[in-house]
């Protein structure tokens, strides 16, 4: 991203705001790890949306109509001692000249500056409950000002959620987010074919892991969330993410890891067998999951709803169940009853940006949202049959399968981001073999 993609997007959210108002929005903090050891940093997904400013102790503020300029940072001042140990931080003077604020403050200013700011304005955009501890300072300077009315000052009148305005924006993707998005799911699949190369039985978990880890980093990428390799029985385990059980001869591997480029995250699960080869149950579920997901993805373009991608995988899955004996009675009816959620517990697909589980709502009042050019999606069918569901054969038992992609919908359709990554059955055996 540019610094005019940053505008841009700041323009629109100012467009978007009341009239005589302000916007807040603080930076992630540092968190700790254990004792004094901190996590890498990652900056909040909506600050990073609005600045690309990548460090933590800072503040963002969009004042619109503000004569001085409407966009203003406060963040760390240049320390030559601290840099040493932590590296060069921007300064408010890196603030305004690299990052594109028009005016910059040192965050220890905060309490004598942002009062002022806020005096005069009618309404306040931020998003409670996320920074409880900012929260009450920001609620302490509101009211410190409405004690003083009698004086003459002009408290705001209201807060209003921020996230409301801003997530809808997030939801629809400019080119250059796409071409992010597309980097971020290229480099997934170098992860996920690398491990399908690796794998053997006797493998453990975790070493699958490290070649996905290997993968992402030789691109400069971390994990965009902590990866899924569920060996067997594990695969039935939706969260699954100790990755510590040996690879066994005749199982099937799932792997749930997407790689984060710049901040923009990718999320594909490929499943395969452990050994090179499917079994014919491991085939027949796989090839059910492998068909959901294309009636799935079909329903992917503009003017469909949301649930549109659901309800057509349900509907292959559950016709496919009753045909291979998992299920019994009509499929219609099974639909309806839900008797699919025992092999299918979970949604089709969620939205993808920033977040893996990206902002958005997924209804406008009670109607499934309508598709739209830029919003980007997974479409993940599986089924799931841990080893002590009773009343299945014993062949199906400790099988679990997860097929998913990453999609944006385009004016005539959809453009799957993560295409090229194996996933028939003969591509995953010809490439293991």
């Amino acid at each position: 991203m540019n610094a005019r993609e940053f505008a841009r997007r700041r323009r629109q959210l100012m467009r978007m705001m009341e009239p005589n108002s302000i916007a807040i929005l603080p930076a992630a903090p540092q968190q700790l790890r254990n004792r004094d050891v901190e996590y890498p940093y990652r900056q909040d997904s909506d600050f990073h949306y609005l600045s690309g400013f990548p460090e933590p102790e800072a503040l963002l503020v969009l004042v619109p109509g503000r004569k001085a300029g409407a966009f203003l940072m406060f963040c760390r001042e240049r320390n030559r001692e601290q840099e040493i140990w932590t590296g060069h931080r921007a300064g408010p003077e890196g603030a305004v000249e690299d990052f594109g604020a028009d005016d910059a403050f040192p965050i220890g200013d905060l309490d004598d500056i942002l009062p002022g700011l806020i005096e005069g304005r009618e309404r306040i955009y931020y998003t409670l409950g996320v920074r409880p501890e900012f929260d009450q300072k920001l609620i302490g300077w509101v009211n410190r000002l409405r004690a003083q009315a009698r004086a003459g000052t002009h408290p705001p009148l209201e807060f209003i959620a921020l996230e409301h305005l801003l997530h809808d924006l997030r939801l629809y993707k400019s080119a250059a987010e796409v071409r992010a998005m597309r980097r971020a799911a290229r480099i997934a699949g170098k992860g996920h074919r690398r491990a399908m190369q690796c794998c053997r039985p006797g493998l453990y978990e975790y070493q699958l892991e490290a070649e996905l880890t290997r993968a992402f980093r030789n691109e400069g990428c971390e994990h965009a969330y902590a990866p899924i390799v569920g060996g067997g029985a594990n695969g039935c385990i939706l969260h699954y993410t100790r990755n510590d059980a040996p690879l066994r001869d005749g199982d099937l591997v799932l792997i749930d890891a997407g790689a984060e480029y710049r901040c923009y995250a990718s999320d594909v699960t490929r499943t395969f067998p452990v050994n090179g080869r499917f079994s014919p149950a491991q085939r027949a579920l796989y090839e059910l999951v492998l068909d959901a997901q294309a009636a799935a993805i079909e329903q992917v373009r503009p003017g469909n709803h949301w649930n549109d991608p659901h309800d057509a995988a349900v509907k292959v899955l559950t016709r496919g169940l009753v045909r291979l004996g998992l299920l019994e009675g009509r499929p219609a009816r099974l639909v309806r009853d839900g008797a699919y959620r025992r092999f299918y517990m979970h949604r089709t697909g969620h939205w993808l940006g920033l977040d893996v589980h990206d902002v958005g709502d997924y209804k406008v009042g009670d109607e499934w949202r309508v598709l739209e050019p830029g919003m980007a999606l997974t479409v993940e069918p599986g089924l799931y049959v841990p080893p002590g569901t009773r009343g299945v054969a014993r062949k199906w038992k400790g099988i679990g399968i997860r097929i998913e992609d990453d999609l944006v919908v385009t004016r005539d359709g959809h453009e799957v981001l993560s295409a090229g990554i194996p996933k028939q059955v003969d591509e995953i055996e010809a490439l293991m073999n």
